[in-house]
This record gives C-alpha cells, sequence and structure tokens, in this order.
C-alpha cells in the first residue's frame, strides 16, 4: 500500500491537464493541496492502530493486504466495515473523505460486469477483474465520473440536439474506441490517478452510444480537467485542523479520448446501463450513511460546544436541539447498517446493499441538511457572520478590546471563544459551507432520486395486505 508521499509524487509525475480559474496548473499547485490532504489521510490512516482493522482488507483475488477503498465488498461485514470506517475518517477531515467515489464505482462495476457477460457473451468481468488487480496492487483513487451533463432534461440523451451532452462512443477501432463528452460535478477528479466512467441513466435502443463504461488514467490524452475548488478560508495566525482540508470537483471533458478495450467495461449494451447507474447509487448512497452522519457528528459538537461557551448548554430548547441532530445522525446510520445487513450475496461474489434501506437513509439525510445548518445558526447567534478578522485579535491597538467584549462564559478563555466562532464562521459562512451544503442535498442523488428508488422497490402491495386483513377486506 501508498505511503502519503509516493501518492502526491505520482500527481506531480501526471501530465498536466488541470485547469482552475483559467490557468492550467501543477495537481500540487496551492488550490488542490487541501484536497490533496483529504485523499492523503486515506494513505496515512492505515498506520493508525485506531483504523488499521477498519482501512484494510483482504483482496479476494490475490489474498494481500490492500486498502478497503480499493476492495469488493464481499459480505455484510465488508459494508459495515466501510460504513464506520467513512464515519470516523470524516472526523478528521471535517468533510467527505472523497474516496469512496472510486470504491463504489469499481463495486457496482464488479457485479454488472458479470451480469453483461452472462447476457451477451462478453468478457468485460475478465477485464475489469484484470483492472482491479492492477487498481488494487497500486493502491489507486479513482474518481468516479457518472453525472452528464444532460443539455434539455426532459429529452433522451439521442434526442438532444448536441449529441455530446451526454458521454458517447464516437468511433470502435480495432485497438479499443474513442469517446466524447462530458461529466460534471465530478469530486476528486483533478487529485485522482483514475477516472472511472459510467452511465449516468436508464437507455433505450437508440441510446447504445451513451452506454459506455471504461477506466483512464486522470491525465490520459484527451482529458480536460477544468476545476472549482471550495477551500477553507487561510489561517495565517489561529491554525486549526478544519482549515486544512477541502474540495475539488471538475468538468471532467473527452475530446475524442482513445481507450484500449482492455479498460472497456461497457459498450453500447443498453439495457444494462440502468444497472451501473442504480448499482453505483446504491453502494455510494450506502457510503453516506458513514458520512452524513459524520458530519452531522461535527454540527452537534459545534452546537453543543457554542451552547457551553454561552452559557446555555442546560437551557431545555438547546437539549431538544441537541436531541434532535442526534436523531439524524443516528438514524441515517442506522439505515445503513440494516442496508448491510439485509443485503444479498450476487453470484460474481459482490455483496450488495438493501436498496430501500440505502436510499432512506440517504433521503433523511439529505432533508435534513439546511435543518442542522439552521439549529446551528440559531445556537450560535450572529457572531459567525461579522467576527472580527484574525489580524485584529493579534494587533496591540484593538487586541485587548476584542477579547474583553467577545468574552462569554466565566471560566472558558475569550481566546478559545475567539476560535469556536472563527470555525463557526467557516462552517456556516464561507463560500466553502456553501458547497458542502449543496453537496449535502444532492451528492449522492438528490431526495427525489432516492425517492424514485423507494418506491420502485418498495413493496406497497404487500402493505395493502395487511391493511385489507386488519379491516376484514378479503382478496
Amino acid at each position: 500500500m501508498r505511503t502519503p508521499e509516493e501518492y502526491v509524487e505520482k500527481l506531480r509525475e501526471m501530465r498536466r491537464n488541470v485547469y482552475i480559474d483559467g490557468k492550467l496548473v501543477d495537481r500540487d499547485c496551492a488550490e488542490l493541496i487541501p484536497s490533496i490532504n483529504v485523499l492523503s489521510k486515506t494513505f496515512d490512516l492505515v498506520e493508525n492502530s485506531e483504523f488499521k482493522e477498519l482501512i484494510t482488507a483482504t483482496s479476494h483475488l490475490t489474498g494481500e493486504t490492500i486498502n478497503r477503498f480499493t476492495h469488493i465488498n464481499r459480505s455484510s461485514e465488508d459494508l459495515l466495515k466501510k460504513q464506520k470506517m467513512i464515519r470516523k475518517a470524516c472526523h478528521l477531515t471535517g468533510g467527505c473523505i472523497q474516496r469512496c467515489m472510486g470504491c463504489d464505482a469499481i463495486n457496482a462495476l464488479n457485479f454488472v460486469t458479470y451480469e453483461v457477460d452472462k447476457a451477451y457473451g462478453t468478457e468485460y468481468h475478465k477485464r475489469f477483474l484484470k483492472y482491479l488487480e492492477y487498481f488494487q496492487k497500486n493502491d489507486l483513487t479513482g474518481a468516479a465520473a457518472q453525472t452528464d451533463v444532460k443539455g434539455n432534461r426532459s429529452l433522451r440523451p439521442h434526442e438532444q440536439k448536441d449529441p455530446d451532452l451526454y458521454v458517447r462512443i464516437v468511433e470502435k477501432r480495432e485497438d479499443g474506441i474513442i469517446v466524447r463528452g462530458a461529466k460534471n460535478h465530478i469530486t476528486m477528479a483533478a487529485v485522482a490517478d483514475e477516472i472511472i466512467c459510467i452511465p449516468t441513466r436508464a437507455m433505450k435502443e437508440q441510446d447504445a452510444d451513451y452506454a459506455v463504461a471504461f477506466a483512464l488514467p486522470a491525465d490520459a490524452k484527451g482529458i480536460k480537467l477544468v476545476t472549482h475548488v471550495a477551500n477553507p478560508r487561510p489561517r495565517k495566525v489561529f491554525k486549526a485542523p478544519a482549515a486544512d482540508f477541502g474540495f475539488a470537483d471538475s468538468f471532467v471533458i473527452f475530446e475524442d479520448t482513445f481507450v484500449p478495450w482492455e479498460r472497456v467495461f461497457m459498450c453500447g449494451e443498453w439495457p444494462f446501463a440502468v444497472l451501473l447507474a442504480h448499482g453505483f447509487a446504491l453502494y455510494h448512497r450506502h457510503s453516506y450513511t458513514g458520512c452524513k452522519p459524520s458530519m452531522t457528528d461535527i454540527i452537534t459538537g459545534a452546537s453543543a460546544l457554542v451552547a457551553e461557551y454561552q452559557g446555555i448548554a442546560g437551557k431545555s430548547h438547546v437539549r431538544s436541539k441537541l436531541t434532535d441532530l442526534a436523531s439524524v445522525a443516528e438514524l441515517v446510520y442506522a439505515a445503513g447498517i440494516a442496508s448491510a445487513v439485509e443485503g444479498q450475496k450476487h453470484e460474481s461474489g459482490s455483496f450488495i446493499p438493501n436498496t430501500v434501506y440505502a436510499n432512506v437513509g440517504r433521503r433523511h439525510a439529505g432533508l435534513n441538511i439546511y435543518h442542522e445548518s439552521e439549529i446551528l445558526t440559531d445556537l450560535a447567534g450572529g457572531l459567525p457572520a461579522t467576527l472580527p478578522f484574525e489580524g485584529d485579535f493579534v494587533n496591540p491597538e484593538t487586541k485587548d478590546l476584542l477579547y474583553k467584549y467577545i468574552a462569554r462564559k466565566e471560566d472558558v478563555s475569550p481566546d478559545d471563544i475567539q476560535k469556536c466562532f472563527r470555525y463557526l464562521s467557516d462552517m456556516l459562512c464561507s463560500s466553502l459551507s456553501g458547497v458542502a451544503a449543496i453537496a449535502g442535498v444532492h451528492g449522492g442523488g438528490s431526495p427525489i432520486m432516492e425517492e424514485i428508488a423507494i418506491a420502485a422497490t418498495y413493496d406497497f402491495e404487500e402493505k395493502k395486505k395487511i391493511a385489507k386483513h386488519l379491516a376484514g377486506i378479503s382478496e
């Protein structure tokens, strides 16, 4: 397994194809360091005694010890360990651990390629397992490129005026395929080793050219990564761990990009596009039952801390709000546990989470994102929005006055109070917090997508039979 240093060194060696604010940049530029810091944790924690049993696994291909983020879940226990690992790791970075995207993509590809081969007599699964062994051996990070730019949302891929608004196959050659199009909102693409491209929706026969899945090095010729970064406000004086971590999301643009056949895992088998799209979403929503409780844990801790510092911790309305937050976190986490326990073993060896519980958990998390921020805002008051800058707390002309007037509870130092509110300001009032809130609603699928999945798989007829029986209505 790699070290954080080895991961960063490989990024430095990659071809420059990342654009930020109109400039072609190196992958270790200042804007991307906060994102690199997040991914580096997934390598660093391998040697952490509290994480070692969670963040390592045994490869079913080689028997070697591997990073769990490169592992194929093969049991309920695997899913539970992944969920717990993500929750604990996000506590350390103050936000999304990011590497689960690639993990969830390879898990979906494992069982879907098996199903495609059964139906068509293809060799995608064999290709994928060879790629997976390479992925595991080199301890790679993968950015799951699923969400197409989509154009007119009321039209199917083949109906778009511009045919490139979904990623598509434009040519099949003896040695591979040529693809064109773009994926959007792709987290960590600029700091990943690999781009793993999968369909975003169900397809019809006319959409066959859009039913494509493949993996390429993130710096492959023909790929441009136009990247938006969302980083914490720089800390000049009052350093804090939360200020070290950020996000980078990219438009992943394929410009007649060549993909060799050994890295193609679906090529026109349109009936299975929906299975791969939903398969990734299912694994990813299960991962959300780890990261979203972690985010709520952080908001709960910040809410309890500011209430304590304000001297209102014992008030009944505060206890009610904290209990509300705890209930959201633990219900979402419990849904993930249920999804793992009630999951099913697939012929391929994959263990697939229960669809209903994973989607219920993700939906509950998404619906409560702004409610959680509302609670923290209510308990914090207005100071996070108007807190003076760091320099004013060290300027001899204003320092003592600010510490005098920022005081709250008598047994809490004014310095701890200003550090608390500075963190709350980042959590509630920064560009990073705005991005995180929208990602909390839409990342991994908006609540409406979970509703669609639940409605399609939940057995409402069984519930009607229960009601009929109790009402004395014969079948």
